[in-house]
């Protein structure tokens, strides 16, 4: 028998338009988003099915996309399609643990609420940034990172070298790399440029572990360019600066964690009926009592999702149901490995096609 993984794309998957068909469709769908909408005093339908320009800022963001992924989870479970495990990216492991029992569904949209307003608000604007790097292993990144805190001085960074920024936007470091400009070339003499920029062991570090050959830095802002110049020297086929609300999953976002485990300290949680793997180790959390602290280190620490995928696998997960708008997830899994299947449910009908053929 298959072994199922429903899975969660993270921000950056949102569009306008989720989750409307469901609403329509379905008293259950209806339930949480209405109920969504009332716990955070949000008009949650204007800002899930309506054109505007709430929905791509992180602190309205994160409630959204958790909103319409449970609202479609439930739905699913409904039509007796259940999970053997779950894992979300990033923002989405919410949705993993509520799916797995762990929580209800309106304390993790209103944590996410929270968590999105702290996202946005904790680095001041200018002062963190993010990198997408394609085409390189993670191994050769990591060791990049390293040599180049190893390399630097207090001296001031060199303004006239920074790369260009992008008019794009990746969300909370989730891949849609298309809608960024490649790192203009550094005209300043690379060695140089990274000797001046006065960076220091975890001034950049790397946010996402999204499949091979994807990968995403973040940090403080000159030393994630100054590293997106010494990545392309070592032979990343692209490197591009990213425009996001801030630094996410960096060592900067650390005040952000502490605020979030106050929050969380509020939260009742409840024995997981089934486990799910987080972000944070890339391994299963089977006991709740670890939640709280995963939770609170994952807004600052690396987004595993490679490796977490990888685990899955080897745990027997034959089958993935990505469950929201679009296919981000189901792109990296060709990365990650192509012998799965990967369904993707994102409207009603794929909610009828998929359950369908894997309801047992």
């Amino acid at each position: 028998m298959s072994k199922i993984a429903f899975i969660y794309p993270g921000q950056g998957a949102q569009k306008a338009g989720m989750g409307a068909d469901f609403y329509e469709k379905s008293e259950t769908a209806r339930a949480v988003f209405d109920q969504a909408g009332e716990t955070l005093g949000l008009d949650m339908k204007a800002l899930c099915f309506e054109e505007n320009e709430k929905l791509d800022l992180t602190e309205y963001t994160q409630a959204a996309l958790v909103t319409t992924c449970l609202a479609m989870t439930r739905v699913v479970e409904g039509r007796g399609l259940t999970a053997d495990i779950t894992a979300g990216l990033s923002l989405g492991e919410y949705c993993a643990i509520a799916a797995a029992g762990g929580m209800e569904d309106m304390d993790a949209i209103r944590l996410v609420r929270r968590r999105g307003i702290l996202m946005q608000n904790t680095v001041p604007a200018g002062e963190g940034g993010m990198c997408a790097v394609m085409g390189l292993d993670a191994a050769k990144i990591e060791e990049v990172l390293a040599k180049l805190a190893e390399e630097c001085t207090e001296d001031s960074y060199d303004a006239a070298s920074k790369p260009e920024k992008t008019g794009g936007a990746l969300g909370e470091t989730e891949a849609r790399c298309g809608d960024s400009q490649e790192v203009a070339a550094c005209g300043a003499d690379m060695e140089t440029c990274a000797k001046e920029s006065g960076i220091h062991a975890g001034d950049v570090t790397i946010a996402n572990y999204n499949c091979p050959g994807q990968i995403v830095i973040t940090g403080k802002i000159q030393a994630v360019e100054a590293a997106s110049m010494k990545l392309k020297e070592a032979g990343a086929k692209r490197v591009m600066m990213l425009n996001v609300s801030g630094p996410f999953h960096s060592p900067m976002l650390v005040p952000a964690g502490e605020e979030l485990a106050k929050e969380l300290d509020t939260v009742g949680l409840h024995p997981l009926k089934i486990p799910y793997v987080t972000n944070v180790t890339a391994g299963k959390v089977e006991d709740i009592a670890e939640t709280r602290a995963l939770l609170t280190e994952q807004v600052s620490s690396s987004v595993r999702w490679m490796q977490s995928m990888e685990y899955m696998i080897q745990d027997g997960v034959d089958t993935f149901v990505e469950i929201g708008p679009g296919r981000t997830l189901a792109g990296f899994m060709k990365k990650i490995n192509r012998d799965v299947k990967v369904y993707n449910i994102a409207s009603w009908e794929d909610m009828e096609k998929v359950t369908e053929e894997l309801r047992r």
